[in-house]
């Protein structure tokens, strides 16, 4: 179910329960019909809001955790653990260019990806970039234009003018694809952990 097909569900539902409530309230005094009218008008709202911007409020949730030491994400000296999330994906807590957000850590995916929110956010500038590139994807080729982020991070784990590819089919996505782990000295899937380790010196 699309995004706008839950929404006129939510919607619908809400109508439905305010039409139904007015019956059942017919004998009631009219003040208190339209406390009742308002606080399911607000409900609703609030519900409404939630679904729209659930992505956004996820990644908030999920930074927030983190700082309070409940993430998935664990630091372990110069090695990052990150604990599988009940959808069945990995899903990291990445500085690009100084500007947090969460991305999903995808090694199908041949290039770091980043949602146009994401990339106006951390400064990547993608209007020098040449032509757009043609990218696969489950959902068909789309078009998307290369900028490159000077620095990523997540953890302890750091790159330089790691190239991104930007497009606003991606939606509210955020993708590291393998450009970025091609670059660790190794990353691993144990059970439900992924573990990332840098690349050592000899």
């Amino acid at each position: 179910m699309t995004e706008d097909q839950t929404l006129g569900l939510i919607l619908g539902v809400g109508f439905l329960v305010l039409v139904l409530s007015s019956l059942s309230l017919r004998r009631m005094s009219f003040g208190f019909f339209l406390r009742s009218l308002i606080g399911w008008i607000v409900i609703i709202g609030l519900i409404g809001f939630a679904v729209l911007h659930r992505d956004r409020i996820e990644s908030a949730l999920s930074i927030a955790s983190e700082r309070a030491g409940l993430s998935g994400q664990q630091v372990d000296g110069d090695t990052v653990r990150i604990t599988q999330s009940p959808d069945g994906h990995f899903h990291a807590h990445v500085d690009i260019n100084g500007v947090r957000t969460r991305m999903l850590i995808d090694s199908g995916a041949t290039i770091t990806a980043l949602s146009e929110t994401t990339a106006r956010e951390a400064g990547i500038n993608t209007g020098g970039a040449g032509f757009p590139v043609l990218l696969t994807t489950a959902n068909g080729t789309i078009a998307a234009r290369r900028g490159t982020a000077r620095e990523v991070r997540i953890g302890t784990l750091e790159t330089r003018d790691l190239t991104v590819v930007v497009s606003p089919n991606f939606g509210n996505i955020n993708v590291i694809g393998m450009n970025f782990l091609s670059r660790l000295g190794s990353w691993r899937v144990e059970g439900r952990t992924l573990i990332m380790e840098p690349r050592r010196n000899p």
